[in-house]
């Protein structure tokens, strides 16, 4: 559902992955006694770049320091958008703004008074007196379309620690957001299986914070390896996937109780290799290429993701379309993995003013 975003994402992760690599390398050629460096070295153009290059330490500080910021930098713009996207799909399902929660609106409010007594600042010079006000008045009036303006919600001034960030998905609707953060699948298997359990989610993010904030204010004389930063890398990436598929499970509660998504069934066997389940299904009409959402929420997990349908059968007959009245059993072969016990739904496709 937040697909484009995901992938903005990975992309930028995929190159700070590159970059940590590369230095890595390269570090190895500079100062290691290798015949790649000695052949190197009857390069001039190579022989004068030795010159330059930093020691090893101050290298590899550079690194951390670099990496670190990108990551956060990641990471922060990265929440700010899917609220935003988020916010702008709510008028869509909740066509009431006195629908919405009282959190949420009481936070609009107040936002859109901070907006007004700083609209003058550079941050928001692309909004208009009427821009900001406007969805607001549309709202408490019932007149025309309202608007949840994002720049009224996110005036946060402190980094996206763990308190931080639940607020600001609390106060955009969605509670409990780091409970499914803790939750997820693929934090708890960074948790447990990266970490060995010796750390935490929220310890995770606050050593991120901490390590950006040494680097912004330049008190930084510890060296991170490689591996630390890659892990590091993988952690935001988690992270940002855990928050996607949380605004996914909300949005589909929204479109339940719209009408708009409905449950249709559920995972009874999994078969890993072939990606392919059986699942109990009602009332519902089934086609190769079409999307499901798998979702599972529950005290110790938490999924929520699309799945595209590659095949289907039925009584032992593969077929392209299925239309299922009563309870049936269907088999499914999915595009990517699941596992038994998640819950199918079916979701109409959103379209944004």
């Amino acid at each position: 559902m937040f697909d484009e975003l995901l992938k903005t994402v990975s992309l930028r992760i995929s190159t700070v992955r590159g970059m940590i690599k590369t230095n890595d390398r390269l570090r190895g050629i500079v100062f290691g006694d290798s015949l790649v460096r000695r052949k190197l070295e009857e390069n001039a153009e190579f022989a004068e770049l030795i010159e330059v290059i930093p020691s090893d330490r101050e290298w590899r500080i550079y690194d951390r320091c670099a990496v670190v910021t990108r990551l956060y930098a990641i990471y922060e713009r990265f929440v700010e958008d899917l609220i935003s996207d988020w916010l702008q799909i709510i008028p869509v399902l909740v066509s009431s703004y006195s629908d919405l929660g009282e959190n949420i609106q009481n936070t609009h409010r107040q936002g859109i008074g901070r907006l007004l007594v700083d609209l003058n600042k550079n941050r928001f010079q692309h909004l208009s007196i009427e821009k900001v006000v406007q969805g607001l008045f549309c709202g408490i009036t019932s007149t025309g379309k309202y608007e949840l303006l994002p720049e009224a919600f996110l005036l946060h001034e402190q980094n996206l620690r763990k308190e931080v960030l639940e607020k600001l998905f609390a106060d955009a609707g969605i509670e409990n957001a780091w409970k499914w953060v803790t939750n997820h699948r693929e934090i708890k298997y960074f948790v447990e299986e990266v970490r060995g359990s010796q750390n935490t989610a929220e310890g995770e993010l606050k050593q991120l914070v901490d390590y950006r904030n040494d680097a912004a204010h330049g008190a930084v004389d510890e060296i991170l390896g490689t591996q630390e930063l890659l892990d590091l890398s993988d952690f935001v990436e988690a992270l940002c996937k855990t928050l996607a598929e949380l605004v996914t499970y909300h949005v589909i509660l929204r479109q339940t109780s719209v009408g708009q998504a409905r449950e249709i069934g559920k995972i009874t066997e999994w078969f890993k290799k072939p990606k392919a389940a059986v699942a109990k299904v009602k009332d519902i009409t089934l086609n190769v290429g079409e999307s499901l959402f798998l979702v599972l929420v529950n005290d110790e997990l938490s999924y929520c993701y699309s799945a595209k349908i590659e095949s289907i059968m039925m009584n032992n007959i593969s077929q392209n379309e299925v239309e299922i009245a009563s309870e049936a059993e269907v088999g499914l072969k999915f595009d990517t993995d699941a596992r038994k016990g998640l819950i199918l739904y079916k979701c109409n496709q959103i379209k944004q003013n």
